[in-house]
Order: C-alpha cells, then structure tokens, then sequence
C-alpha cells in the first residue's frame, strides 16, 4: 500500500467515496497514521519504518543474504545496502563469506543490534496491543478475520509460504486440545465453562473407545508448536457414518489452509475406510469454519435455536455424502 499517499496527522481527509481505489489509498492514509509510519523515528526509536523492518527480518531469519530481504520487502537493493552500511558501522550487524558460495556475505545481528532490536519489537507489541485492548473479543475476531482476507486477496507470499505438518495425537496433545478450545472460545466467543467440558468428554471418549482402524485424530504443528486439531470418529447410532469433531486452528495459523487440509484428511481417511457419509455438529457464529466445511461439499441438513454454552445459539448438522465432488 502506498505511504505516500499518507496525511499529516490530525488533518481530516474527504468523505470515502464508493470508487474501491479511493477506499483503498483512504484506508492506506489512515492506517500509517495509525502505527505512526511517518513519523522521523519509528515507535520512538532511532530507527525509520524502513530499517525496522530491516531489524526485524535480520532478528528472524537463520544468515540471510542482502538479496533476500531486498526482494521479500520489496526494497531498492542499493537503498538497502545503505542501510546496511549504516548498521555495520553502528556495530548492529555482522557479516562473513557463505561457505557454499564465496561472493555471497552472510548477515546477522550482532549482541548490540539484538539489544537495539529487543526494545523496538517490544514497543511494537505493546503498539498493537493497546489498539486490541478496547475492543470486545467479537470485534477482535473481526478484524483478525479481515486482516486475513486482505493478506489472501492481496497473494501475501509469506503466508502462503509458511510451513507446517499434519501428525497422528502422541502423549500430551489431549490436554491441549481441551486447554486451547476451552480457552479460545472463551476469548473469541465468550463461551462458559460448559463448552470446555464437552470438549473434556469428546476427547476422553476418543482416547477410551479409539478405533485406529475407524478413528484418526489430526494435530497441525507449525515451528514445533500445536497450531490445530480435528477428529474423525464413529457415529455411535448410524452405521457407515463418521462424525468430524473438534476442528482448530490457532489464530496465529490462520490464513495458511490449515483448517481446508485438516477437513480434507478426513474426507480422504473416511473414504479410504469405507464410511458413505461424515456428519457434523456445529453453530451458526462459527463463520470462517462454516466455509471451509461448504467448500468441501458439506450440505446444511438441520438447524435450530438452542442456548448453549451460556449463551443463545443456533445449532447446525452438516452432512457430506461421500462420493460428492469438492464444492457439489
């Protein structure tokens, strides 16, 4: 987005016409108003929005090379050899020749630029949280939702890029399985304890009753960490059907398909095993994982007020036949 189109601070810009580029280039002024990235020294540091970003990529990548971060933030390569210059005189950052290719120089943060560093991310942190703090969770969970869609929209190359595996659950995973949905609709839904609890009994019955043959239980883990979770379990009264439970993903993994592929597994295991349909019971508010399971071919087949969780819902029953096409 263009920062040149940026105002001074505290000037009003004209209404927001209908046109989508004038609405775009006004959200573009007010949001680097917004972090301040015009200001002579970013978050009150010596550093400009340029060479902070500069910090950041050195502090969170393994040795890269000026060519890359030139080309993943978009940079002049000449301009940022000068911010490099600047750095290495300032003793922030390293150099020393690749050993796999002798006219590439490594770079690195030295102690002192991680010390300069520390402070900025910091200040960065406390930025974004003080703009969080005032809103409810559900306005929380919309913007977050409306950040994701802008990066997908938009093609953003870092998050379409970002690692992560699909494993069987091992030791421990339960427990966290229960702890982050008690904890996350709590915070995104206002849930009550109830809803922890039955998570606590799906997985309880899960571990005492599984069915390797018949059952799997999926963990996202991205950067060593659990970032989500779905089951496909037997339904206990309809034969040949299956019922996909507890589908999860951690808002610092979304946007990554981690949600699509998690639903996808179980479709490919429920065929594989031979089950003729997956059910699945979920509310009307869970928005962003209602369109994953209709992408997936999942028809609405019931739905009904209910209160639940402490507060008044409209419950669902998702069915997909199995044989149907993707989207069908």
């Amino acid at each position: 987005m263009n920062v040149a189109d940026a105002m001074p601070p505290g000037v009003a810009g004209p209404p927001q016409p209908a046109d989508p580029i004038a609405r775009i280039r006004a959200f573009n002024r007010f949001y680097t108003r917004r972090i301040g990235a015009l200001e002579r020294g970013y978050l009150d540091s010596p550093f400009s929005l340029a060479e902070a970003r500069v910090l950041y990529e050195l502090a969170h990548r393994d040795e890269p090379v000026a060519a890359e971060i030139a080309a993943d933030l978009g940079l002049d390569p000449g301009y940022l050899s000068r911010i490099l210059r600047g750095f290495s005189k300032a003793g922030l950052v390293e150099k020393r020749t690749s050993p796999r290719d002798g006219r590439s120089r490594l770079l690195s943060l030295t102690v002192r630029g991680r010390a300069e560093f520390a402070p900025l991310d910091e200040a960065s942190r406390i930025q974004t949280a003080a703009m969080l703090e005032p809103m409810s969770p559900a306005a929380q969970r919309r913007l977050l939702e409306a950040i994701t869609t802008v990066s997908e929209l938009l093609g953003d190359p870092a998050r379409a890029a970002e690692p992560y595996l699909l494993r069987p659950h091992g030791p421990g995973d339960m427990g966290w399985v229960v702890a982050r949905h008690g904890a996350l609709y709590a915070q995104e839904y206002g849930w009550n304890a109830d809803f922890e609890a039955l998570v606590a009994e799906i997985v309880a019955g899960f571990l005492r009753g599984f069915d390797p043959a018949r059952e799997r239980c999926w963990i996202a883990e991205r950067h060593g960490a659990n970032v989500g979770s779905v089951f496909l379990m037997k339904h206990p009264e309809r034969e040949g059907v299956a019922r996909l439970r507890l589908l999860l993903v951690e808002p610092s993994a979304r946007g990554l398909g981690i949600g699509r592929r998690l639903v996808e597994e179980c479709t490919r295991f429920a065929r594989q095993t031979g089950y003729h349909a997956i059910t699945l019971w979920t509310n009307d508010v869970l928005v962003s994982a209602r369109r994953i399971y209709e992408a997936a071919g999942y028809r609405l087949v019931h739905q009904a007020p209910h209160h639940g969780f402490g507060h008044d819902l409209v419950e669902q029953t998702w069915e997909l036949t199995l044989g149907d096409e993707v989207g069908g």
